[in-house]
C-alpha cells in the first residue's frame, strides 16, 4: 500500500510547500475585505476561519469527492496520481484564484470576473453556463437523496405519501428555498460546519476500515484497468472532478470570499479546502480498489457495484469497512451532504445572477423574485433522466475549470505576477474538455483518433491567443 501511503503524504506535503508558494504569487494583504466593507448582513458576514474553511469544504464536496473518485477508480489505481496532482497544481490553484480574485473585486460571482479579464462575450456566455450549471448541480443533488429516502422508508414498510420520491423531492426543494433565501450565517454558517466535520470522520472512517477489516490497496498500475476498456483520455479526468479539480468550486468560492475578515486567510479556507476534498477522494478511490474482486486485472465488482447506482455502492464500503457506525455515516453522507451542496448551489445561482442585473440583495422583495424562479426550474429539471443530466453536469463542470482558469491567468498577467501557475492548468483542461466534448457520447461521439489531435489543437490555439495578448501588450 506504499502507493497510497506516498500520495497521502504528497498532498500533506502540497498544501505547505505548494500552497504556500501560491499564497506568496497573489501576495494576500491587510485591505479590508468585503465582508468587513460592505456586511450586507446576508451574504456579506463576517465568520471564523475554521468555520469558513468547514464551509467551504463542505460546499464544494458534497459526495463530489466520494462519487467521482468511485467512478475513477474504475480505470484503475493510476486514479492516485490524477487526484493527487491534480488537487496540488490545478485544484488547489483554481479555488485559491477565484477566492482571492473575488476578494479583490467586492466579491464578484465567477461570471463578472470572468469578464473583467477575458471580456464581455466570455462574461455573458459564462453568465449563462454558470447559472445552468448551478441549476443542474443543485437539481442532481435533489433528486438523489429525495429517491433514497423514499426507497428506504419503503424497505421498512412505509407506504403512501411519506414513501413517494416527488414528496421528498418538494420537501428538499422548500429547505433549498429556506437556505437560498435567508441570510448565509443563519443555516449554513450553523449547521454546515457540523456536516463538514461528519464528511472528515466518514472518510476517516473508511481509511481506519481498510486496514482493520484486512483490504489491501493495489499499488499503481499505469494501465486501463476499466472493464469496458473506456479510454482513461479524458474520460477518467472528467468523471474524478471535485476529487482533482471542479469548476463547481468557482462558483463557491465567492460565497466564503464574501465571508472572510483577512485575504490572508485564503490558503487555508480555499487551497486548504480543496486539498482537503483531494485527501478524501483519495481514501474514497483506494476504498473503491481495495474492497471488491477484480476478475482478469479489471476493476470489474466496482463497475458492477456502481451500476447498482452511487449511493449503493457508498453504503456497501462503509458497512464493509465500518459495520453498524459505517451504515449510519453513509445515510447521513448520502442523504445530507448533497442537500448541502444543492441549496449552495442555488445560493451561488441567486448571486450571479443578482451580479449580471445589478439587483441589490439585502432586499426581501428582490431575493425572492430571484429565488423563485430558480427553485421552479429546479422542479422542471428534476424531471428529465438523471444519468444524463449528470454526465453533461460533468463536461460543463471541467469547462467552467478551464474558463476560471484562463481568467486568473489574465488578472496575473496584468497585476504583473507569475502567470504560468495558473496557464499550465488552464491549457491542460483545456485539453481535457474540448476533447471529452468530441469524444463523449453524450457530445459529438468522435473516435479518439480524432478526437485526441484537435483537443490537443484547441488547447495549443487558447494558449496561443493568451500568449499573444499578452506580447501584444509588450
Amino acid at each position: 500500500m506504499f502507493s497510497f501511503m506516498i500520495c497521502l503524504v504528497v498532498l500533506v506535503i502540497g498544501y505547505f510547500t505548494y500552497g504556500k508558494l501560491v499564497d506568496r504569487i497573489y501576495d494576500p494583504d491587510d485591505r479590508q475585505t468585503p465582508a468587513v466593507r460592505i456586511n450586507d448582513g446576508v451574504d456579506f458576514v463576517v465568520m471564523p476561519r475554521w468555520k469558513l474553511f468547514l464551509i467551504q469544504l463542505l460546499n464544494i464536496a458534497g459526495l463530489g469527492p466520494i462519487y467521482g473518485a468511485l467512478a475513477g477508480a474504475q480505470w484503475g489505481t493510476s486514479v492516485f496520481l490524477w487526484i493527487t496532482l491534480g488537487t496540488i497544481l490545478a485544484g488547489g490553484v483554481h479555488d485559491f484564484s477565484v477566492g482571492f480574485m473575488s476578494m479583490r473585486h467586492d466579491g464578484a460571482s465567477v461570471s463578472e470576473l470572468t469578464g473583467m479579464y477575458l471580456g464581455k462575450v466570455m462574461k455573458n456566455i459564462m453568465r449563462v453556463f454558470s447559472v445552468v450549471l448551478l441549476v443542474m448541480i443543485g437539481t442532481v443533488f435533489a433528486v438523489g437523496p429525495a429517491g433514497l429516502i423514499s426507497l428506504l422508508i419503503g424497505n421498512q414498510g412505509g407506504t403512501g405519501l411519506i414513501a413517494n420520491t416527488y414528496f421528498w423531492l418538494a420537501i428538499v426543494l422548500i429547505y433549498y428555498f429556506i437556505a437560498t433565501f435567508i441570510p448565509i450565517d443563519k443555516v449554513i454558517g450553523k449547521f454546515y460546519p457540523v456536516f463538514g466535520i461528519c464528511l472528515i470522520v466518514m472518510a476517516i472512517g473508511v481509511a481506519v476500515g481498510i486496514f482493520t477489516h484486512g483490504y489491501t490497496i493495489p499499488e499503481i498500475e499505469l494501465a486501463n484497468l476499466h472493464p469496458d476498456k473506456t479510454p482513461i483520455w479524458p474520460m477518467m479526468f472528467v468523471s474524478v472532478a471535485c476529487g482533482a479539480i471542479s469548476g463547481f468550486h468557482a462558483t463557491q468560492s465567492p460565497l466564503m470570499a464574501r465571508c472572510c475578515k483577512s485575504e490572508k486567510e485564503s490558503h487555508m479556507v480555499f487551497y486548504g479546502a480543496m486539498v482537503s476534498e483531494g485527501i478524501i477522494a483519495l481514501i474514497w478511490a483506494a476504498a473503491g480498489s481495495a474492497v471488491y474482486e477484480r476478475t482478469g486485472g479489471l476493476t470489474t465488482g466496482l463497475t458492477e457495484m456502481l451500476a447498482s447506482g452511487q449511493s449503493a455502492c457508498v453504503y456497501d464500503i462503509c458497512t464493509k469497512t465500518m459495520g453498524g457506525v459505517g451504515i449510519v455515516l453513509a445515510m447521513l453522507g448520502v442523504i445530507a451532504c448533497p442537500i448541502t451542496s444543492g441549496d449552495t448551489a442555488f445560493r451561488s445561482a441567486r448571486l450571479v445572477i443578482a451580479d449580471w442585473f445589478n439587483i441589490n440583495q439585502k432586499s426581501y422583495k428582490n431575493r425572492l423574485f430571484i429565488c423563485i424562479p430558480l427553485l421552479g426550474a429546479g422542479a422542471l429539471i428534476s424531471q428529465l433522466n438523471y444519468n444524463v443530466v449528470w454526465r453533461y453536469f460533468s463536461w460543463s463542470n471541467q469547462t467552467l475549470a478551464m474558463i476560471a482558469l484562463w481568467t486568473a491567468s489574465m488578472y496575473l498577467y496584468k497585476n504583473g505576477k507569475n502567470y504560468w501557475l495558473t496557464t499550465i492548468p488552464a491549457t491542460f483542461m483545456s485539453a481535457v474538455s474540448v476533447t471529452y466534448f468530441f469524444c463523449a457520447p453524450e457530445c459529438l461521439n468522435l473516435s479518439t483518433a480524432i478526437a485526441y489531435p484537435l483537443g490537443i489543437v484547441a488547447a495549443l490555439v487558447f494558449l496561443g491567443i493568451f500568449m499573444k495578448k499578452i506580447l501584444g501588450d509588450k
